[in-house]
């Protein structure tokens, strides 16, 4: 896990971007030579055959043709569009999807302000079970105001949040706790109980037992489907989320000019540098100049 201080907070864990599949530029080029009628000026000879050559019905010939189109890397005229005449219409062209990972919810409420792309985002409603088993473990042995140590050392092993700073992220815990333990406070055990655990787990609260022993008991048996209806207030910005993210070239194009910018929020702006490290050099070519590019790949 790479980390970085800020703000006085020793660390946050920077943002994780893996490029799932990326569709090519071959499509865009192909977009752009239709704009223009110009196929025969194109470099690339499969262009030119897409046009001169209808497909026969022939399914071989057709999929080969679409193999060595998709094959394409980069094309002058797609250049020019980039750069000299600013028609970017024909990027929307070029699909990439990421996988994001260990993001604060914070910063995908900055992320989903952004045009003409699909998240499909880690549900906090239906990943809130093990936390919240930890409190009813942690509740029915612990009548206190505090939490145990045990209580803290479960939470962090969960990795909740992007703060990695101990003392920091105690804070967030005991709040959590707070919350819930209000919750338990005005709802009472059975119905607090009723909310937070699946029916059937119901019994394994019952008698005398650690609190490890009650919490593995409860993680290993069914988990309530939407446990985060009742109980998702407890999360705050700095709660780890993740996603996978399909976004076209010329979204993407706009997200990195307007997120890379030093007067953008610091942590969109570290996830905006690591979709660069990991988005391959053709596509930023078309949409990032290049010492702006070198300066965050660090060249």
């Amino acid at each position: 896990m790479n980390t970085i201080e800020n703000a006085g907070i020793t660390y946050y864990s920077l943002p994780v971007v893996v490029l799932l599949q990326e569709s090519g530029l071959g499509v865009a080029a192909m977009a752009a030579h239709t704009a223009y009628d110009s196929f025969n000026k194109s470099e690339h000879r499969i262009v030119q055959l897409m046009n001169d050559e209808p497909f026969t019905g022939n399914q071989l010939v057709q999929n080969r043709r679409l193999e060595e189109l998709n094959t394409i890397e980069g094309a002058n005229l797609l250049d020019d569009l980039a750069w000299t005449y600013f028609h970017h219409s024909v990027l929307e062209h070029s699909i990439l999807q990421y996988l994001i990972k260990d993001i604060p919810r914070g910063v995908l409420q900055e992320l989903v302000h952004h045009r003409i792309m699909s998240p499909t985002v880690k549900s906090t409603r239906y990943t809130m079970s093990s936390l919240i088993n930890a409190f009813v473990a942690e509740r029915l042995n612990n009548t206190n105001t505090y939490p145990t140590p045990w209580f803290f050392d479960i939470v962090h092993s969960l990795d909740l949040f992007v703060t990695t700073d101990k003392e920091y992220n105690d804070l967030q815990i005991f709040d959590i706790f707070n919350k819930l333990r209000y919750q338990y406070k005005q709802l009472g055990s059975l119905e607090f109980l009723e909310l937070a655990i699946a029916k059937s787990a119901l019994p394994i609260v019952e008698g005398k037992m650690s609190s490890d022993d009650r919490y593995l008991m409860l993680e290993e048996g069914k988990k309530k489907r939407n446990v985060g209806d009742a109980f998702k207030m407890i999360v705050n910005d700095s709660w780890k989320t993740e996603l996978v993210l399909t976004i076209n070239l010329r979204s993407l194009k706009n997200l990195l000019e307007l997120r890379l910018s030093g007067a953008a929020y610091f942590q969109i702006r570290w996830l905006a540098e690591e979709i660069v490290r990991a988005t391959p050099k053709k596509y930023l070519d078309l949409i990032i100049k290049p010492d702006k590019l070198n300066k965050i790949l660090g060249k």
